[in-house]
């Protein structure tokens, strides 16, 4: 099955001050999965954001992009009142998942050594894959893993090897998807998803074109990837 693509109303990790516009703009593409980080706006701003997509019969995905388990916590009592489905990145929090669990939401937080202003992952390709499996055993439905972020090998390389490890189903990748042939790979290695963001507003597949552009050619390309998708 081909990944369903996160599309992330996010620029430099922060949400998009004009984010509720942009998902109206492109809400009838064929995209569930919408996603934003906890920070750009206010959570008043966020909560309506995620009332327009679930209206829209969409899934609302949160990144947390803070390493802070105070901060965690208050993003996820942020997730929980506002319904959001997805709860991703961020610190694993035994807090988090309780939290996550008791509201119904999928919970994937960012697997191995992972850190930084901007984001980088470190670490063997074992030691990722080992604290993977740890976290699926604890209870998280997931791990989000910054693939394109890591310093310590080959990124496409150590997603073969989470998918491997953990399963398809349990593998979001997060991060720098910013091409065709990035996206081509993401199908034959065939995570649950990936996200996409900053790609859509830097004009990475309609140069000098506008997000809804953009986004319009990347589900062209999905759709065309279908035949060597898992």
């Amino acid at each position: 099955m081909n990944p369903e693509i996160i599309v992330m109303l996010t620029h430099h990790d922060v949400t998009v001050a004009n984010a509720r516009e942009l998902f109206r703009e492109s809400a009838d593409l064929p995209i569930k999965y919408w996603g934003f980080k906890d920070n750009g706006l206010s959570f008043p701003e966020l909560g309506n954001l995620v009332t327009d997509m679930r209206e829209a019969g969409k899934s609302p995905v949160l990144e947390v992009v803070n390493f802070d388990e105070a901060g965690l916590l208050k993003s996820i009592e942020l997730a929980v009142d506002c319904g959001v489905e997805y709860f991703t990145g961020g610190i694993f929090s035994d807090k988090a998942l309780e939290q996550a669990k008791g509201a119904g939401m999928k919970y994937y937080p960012f697997c191995g050594n992972v850190g930084g202003s901007v984001i980088e992952l470190r670490g063997s390709h074992q030691s990722v894959i080992d604290n993977a499996r740890r976290l699926i055993e604890l209870g998280v439905d997931g791990v989000d893993l910054v693939a394109y972020r890591y310093k310590d090998g080959d990124p496409v390389e150590l997603a073969k090897a989470a998918i491997e490890g953990v399963g398809a189903e349990n593998l979001i990748i997060a991060g720098s998807i910013n091409s065709c042939e990035r996206m081509q790979i993401m199908a034959e290695v065939g995570p649950f998803g990936y996200t996409m963001g900053g790609a859509l507003f830097d004009g990475k597949f309609v140069e000098g074109g506008s997000f809804h552009e953009n986004l319009e050619r990347v589900v062209e390309l999905k759709d065309s990837f279908e035949v060597v998708a898992r």
